[in-house]
């Protein structure tokens, strides 16, 4: 049930403070171990995927958790197997993948937008959890989240984007045409959670229309999902400065610096 109370800033904060502290344990719990671990996020435009991503990353060591967000694909990858252009981002041992969309831009976009035709798509639907299926036997921890937001909601968030600057890149045309496309796009969400929430690889819905709420939420649920304990961390201690004798560095004078603006 949504909580439609809003959500104070005080503890917003002291709660994400918490749980970045908590990745970073989960973070070396998945080194240590040689953990492989994907997380997919997906849902509508404006749903606050990305925001929810940063937040995740934003203390984390790049080497070991980073983001994949795949561009449009090439003339040789729309050849391949479809899987294909995916399975190099894979994790290795020891690594944590966040998909900001991922293979499910098949039964989504594509399907929606016709970049494929019916025999790829339903292809796809039949495919798709027996290729989740091989990555979990691999040993890979697959989680899928689906980010949902009200129409209301995502049409306050994109005229919002549209106003401002720093913003504003985040629309492209294929936004503003999927904008009128909200009902073609719930009926693919629902076709693809018919074939592709399975018991193995289930799909977990994060409620969106409140941003804070929903970054909580996703990430309270991602520490539980992964059994993780404390890695001991070596003690680390800075001596004082050594003192250093013999060299005489250029004059200042001869390197070019920026100019102090601020």
């Amino acid at each position: 049930m949504e909580n439609n109370s809003k959500l104070p800033k005080k503890v917003y904060n002291a709660e994400i403070a918490k749980f970045r502290i908590e990745l970073v344990r989960l973070q070396r719990w998945i080194k240590a171990e040689g953990l492989k671990v994907v997380v997919i996020f997906e849902g509508r435009d404006a749903a606050g995927k990305g925001g929810t991503i940063k937040t995740i990353t934003q203390s984390l060591n790049p080497r070991i958790c980073r983001v994949v967000a795949l561009g449009t694909p090439t003339e040789k990858e729309k050849s391949q197997w479809y899987f294909q252009r995916y399975v190099p981002h894979l994790p290795a041992a020891g690594e944590m993948v966040l998909f900001d969309r991922s293979w499910y831009n098949r039964a989504g976009v594509e399907k929606v937008m016709n970049f494929c035709n019916d025999e790829e798509y339903w292809e796809f639907l039949r495919s798709c959890p027996n290729f989740e299926t091989m990555l979990i036997r691999s040993g890979i921890i697959l989680i899928k989240y689906w980010f949902s937001v009200s129409e209301e909601e995502q049409e306050i968030r994109l005229q919002g984007r549209l106003n401002d600057p720093t913003k504003v890149w985040k629309l492209s045309p294929m936004d503003i045409e999927s904008r009128d496309k909200w009902m073609e796009y719930s009926r693919a969400k629902d076709e693809m959670f018919s074939y592709t929430d399975t018991k193995i690889s289930p799909w977990y819905v994060v409620q969106a229309d409140d941003k804070k709420r929903a970054r909580l939420n996703c990430i309270n649920h991602l520490l539980s999902k992964i059994q993780y304990k404390e890695v001991p961390v070596s003690e680390m201690k800075l001596e004082p400065r050594k003192v250093h004798k013999g060299y005489v560095r250029p004059p200042l004078n001869e390197q070019t610096f920026v100019p102090d603006v601020y």
